[in-house]
Parts: structure tokens; C-alpha cells; sequence
């Protein structure tokens, strides 16, 4: 009758030892890169840089730039729309380089694929 329980030879311990290991390392690597990318900026434009932002990796809005042209009081919601336009885009691109590089530290696993908030 087979033995239940346990592990076989002994072997699954140390792995399991090691996977541990692993996984605190992929946690310290993914902590380090999300405080890094709470530090940066990224920037888009809209309207053919009639409007400018900028975005913190804390996804809060650093900077808006208008050209004095894009003014119109006659035509409040186009500028609505390309300061809207601006900021999705730099979001995009906050949240793309964030899920690289989770997905490099976790190698596909599929965990961390952006900001921990």
C-alpha cells in the first residue's frame, strides 16, 4: 500500500525552501521597481501639443500646459475633450511601462501587473 502524506524522498522541502527564497527576492525586486516608477513622469499631448500633461507614477496629474491658441471661451469643451485626451494617453503609458516591468520581474507569472494601488 502507498504511503500517504509527506514527500517523497525527502526532495520537496528544500524545494520548497528555495521557492520561498525566489519569491521573497521577486517581492524586494517588485517593491524596489513600483518605488521607482512612483517617481517618474510621463507626458502626452493632445491637439497637436495644444494641450500638455504630465503624470507621476503615484497617477496623479503634475502638470498641465495649455498653448494660449487652444483658448477659446467660445469652445469650452474641445479643450475639455484634449485635456481628457492628454491625460487618458499619459496614464496609458504610465500603466504600460508599469505592467512591463512587473512582467519582467515576475517572468509572465502574471503578478503585479501594475501599481500595488
Amino acid at each position: 500500500m502507498a504511503k500517504r502524506g509527506g514527500f517523497p524522498g525527502g526532495a520537496m522541502p528544500g524545494n520548497m525552501n528555495n521557492l520561498m527564497k525566489q519569491a521573497q527576492r521577486m517581492q524586494k525586486q517588485m517593491e524596489e521597481k513600483t518605488k521607482e516608477l512612483e517617481e517618474k513622469e510621463w507626458e502626452a499631448s493632445a491637439g497637436g501639443g495644444a494641450v500638455t500633461v504630465k503624470v507621476s507614477g503615484k497617477k496623479e496629474l503634475t502638470m498641465v500646459k495649455l498653448d494660449k491658441d487652444v483658448v477659446d471661451p467660445d469652445d469650452i469643451e474641445m479643450l475639455e475633450d484634449l485635456i481628457m485626451a492628454a491625460v487618458n494617453e499619459a496614464m496609458r503609458k504610465a500603466e504600460e511601462e508599469s505592467a512591463q516591468a512587473m512582467s519582467s520581474i515576475t517572468g509572465g507569472l502574471g503578478l503585479g501587473g501594475g501599481f500595488p494601488f
